[in-house]
């Protein structure tokens, strides 16, 4: 090999190291900048903070899906750390426990296959009454909505499928911390 040649090749290593350098620095930016990243309600409590950390693009979409103008106010994974399914609660506004807080809701199905899911949520308007979405799901149930939703009670069931008598989640939660 000519002296020449060593030349090339080692130019044309030192440019291929550097074009590599460079895409290895911009890489994890531009994978972070495609991460969504879900509107957080500054009333959401540490362990919701923690949900959506941990499953950002899960707690986005739930937010596209209620609209625009929800914020994630609670997290919760379902029945429990197994994680069978996650219920998110959106809300609109500053002060997310008063009873005017729009509400939004949807329970996520975390598990590799379509379940029966059902979300209920109630105001605590009793003319307002409830909101339910129900059916087999592979990927959540909702949105379910109330105008008056702060201080409401938000159901999440899910079953294998619509006649088996056995949850896999059956919970009941407050949609807002009222107390």
């Amino acid at each position: 090999m000519s002296v020449r040649d060593r030349f090339s090749a080692r130019t044309a290593l030192a440019a291929a190291a550097a074009g590599l350098g460079v895409l290895g620095a911009a890489a994890p930016q531009v994978a972070a900048a495609d991460q969504p990243v879900p509107s957080i309600s500054v009333k959401a409590d540490k362990h919701t903070r923690a949900i959506a950390a941990a499953q950002p693009k899960a707690a986005a979409a739930g937010a596209t899906v209620c609209g625009t103008g929800y914020n994630l106010y609670q997290a919760e994974m379902l029945p429990d750390a197994s994680r069978k399914g996650t219920l998110f609660v959106y809300v609109k506004g500053s002060n997310p426990a008063s009873n005017d807080a729009p509400t939004c809701a949807i329970l996520d199905n975390n598990t590799s296959s379509a379940k029966w899911m059902k979300i209920k949520m109630c105001s605590n308007y009793i003319a307002e009454g409830c909101d339910s979405d129900s059916g087999t799901f592979s990927e959540y149930a909702g949105p379910v909505y109330r105008n008056h939703g702060g201080c409401g009670e938000v159901t999440s069931l899910m079953k294998s499928s619509s006649s088996s008598s056995t949850y896999i989640i059956n919970a009941i939660r407050d949609t807002t911390n009222c107390n």
